[in-house]
């Protein structure tokens, strides 16, 4: 049989990204990606910001289209 719903033994079961809008300060897409992977929210925070300096912007537009999809 076809098991759709197969993850890899490594993954950790029931953990899928959410927007933390409690820890968050605009739309909880930071503090959300650093729940998800498990490092400190200020990294993830600085990370942004640098991707968005150095790219143009193009971090932001990435930013806002995770607040939008996402939850």
């Amino acid at each position: 049989m076809n098991n759709l719903n197969h993850r890899p033994d490594n993954a950790p079961a029931g953990r899928s990204f959410r927007l933390d809008k409690a820890n968050g300060k605009v739309f909880g897409v930071c503090a959300g990606i650093a729940n998800h992977f498990g490092v400190d929210t200020m990294i993830v925070r600085i990370g942004f910001v640098a991707a968005t300096l150095l790219g143009f912007g193009s971090a932001a537009l990435l930013y806002l289209a995770i607040a939008l999809i996402a939850d």
